[in-house]
């Protein structure tokens, strides 16, 4: 018989659960989750079934003037339902996710506001529709297959190649393994600076996380440096059991065109191969930046950006904010 686990050590379950379930991504591990959200900031929804857990949903709930926000929380590409694989024919199959959503469904807190984008691997999203929840499509770039790295090369777009290149003969760069992530901070933020953006989390926070990522051997940086030591560029890579993933990226606009960054990513990508199958550009919806991750071969993965807004007072606030627009 299924069951919902309503229980107070559902999170020590979940843990045992991402220790040994290999296709959960990184975003859903509890270390994740306790760095990025605060570990009283974030619960998860669980279904067993004979003692075995075959669903689960992992969520951030924020309280913010007055209203409940179930969000996805910074430096997080994806959250979502995990649903055990099993071998049901395909009507079964879709039966059965149905079912196991619908408890997920009914164990989430109550929220004014929900958001999260799911994993590209979770394709039906018709249950959480018949429960009133909206969708939009997003995507990802990804290279699928890191095994054969001349083939990988090969699907460089021109332009990309001779900027890695030039990066590599011309202006002398070297990755300096060397450097600390206060390093790399410095670079990322000179990004949201160039284009008078507010930077969305603290430094401390992005030092937090990396101490998270060391700490479970699954992060690396790639700071790329000149021969009077002055660093270009930097690409921050983390990883699961099946992806690797470009978290972050930052340049100094002294040396936008030496290729440092085509040139990091190349290096992140070599590093990649080495320890799983895939990369994960985490995409991008912005078009000036599409093109630039597009050139590395990487293909359209498309995934769901899921909401729903119970609160009357927020769908109004919404529905202005898109007239004004």
């Amino acid at each position: 018989m299924i069951k919902k686990n309503f229980s107070e050590d559902s999170k020590n379950r979940y843990a045992e659960l991402c220790n040994s379930e290999t296709t959960m991504p990184i975003f859903s591990q509890p270390w994740w989750l306790d760095c990025v959200s605060g570990e009283s900031n974030w619960g998860v929804c669980l279904v067993e079934q004979d003692g075995e857990i075959v669903a689960s949903m992992p969520y951030e709930i924020e309280k913010r003037v007055g209203f409940n926000l179930c969000k996805m929380p910074i430096l997080t590409q994806t959250l979502g339902p995990w649903i055990r694989p099993s071998k049901l024919t395909n009507y079964k199959q879709l039966s059965r996710q149905k079912k196991l959503m619908n408890l997920l469904i009914d164990q989430l807190p109550n929220y004014d506001y929900f958001s999260q984008n799911w994993h590209y691997s979770q394709t039906n999203f018709i249950p959480f529709f018949w429960r009133g929840f909206q969708q939009r499509t997003k995507y990802t770039y990804l290279i699928e297959d890191l095994s054969d790295l001349d083939k990988v090369w090969d699907g460089f777009e021109a332009k990309t190649k001779l900027g890695i290149k030039n990066a590599r003969d011309r202006f002398k760069l070297v990755i300096d393994e060397n450097l600390t992530i206060e390093d790399f901070i410095h670079l990322h933020r000179r990004v949201f600076h160039r284009q008078n953006i507010a930077v969305p989390f603290s430094n401390q926070s992005i030092i937090s996380l990396n101490q998270a990522c060391k700490d479970n051997n699954a992060s690396k940086i790639f700071i790329a440096i000149d021969e009077d030591g002055q660093k270009h560029a930097g690409v921050y890579l983390i990883w699961d059991q099946n992806s690797a993933y470009y978290l972050m990226g930052g340049s100094d606009p002294e040396f936008l065109n030496s290729g440092a960054v085509s040139f990091c990513l190349w290096e992140a990508i070599k590093f990649a191969s080495t320890v799983v199958t895939k990369f994960d550009f985490e995409g991008s919806m912005i078009e000036s930046i599409e093109p630039f991750v597009r050139a590395f071969g990487a293909k359209q993965k498309p995934y769901h950006s899921i909401t729903k807004t119970p609160s009357l007072i927020l769908r109004m606030r919404s529905a202005l904010l898109q007239v004004r627009s």
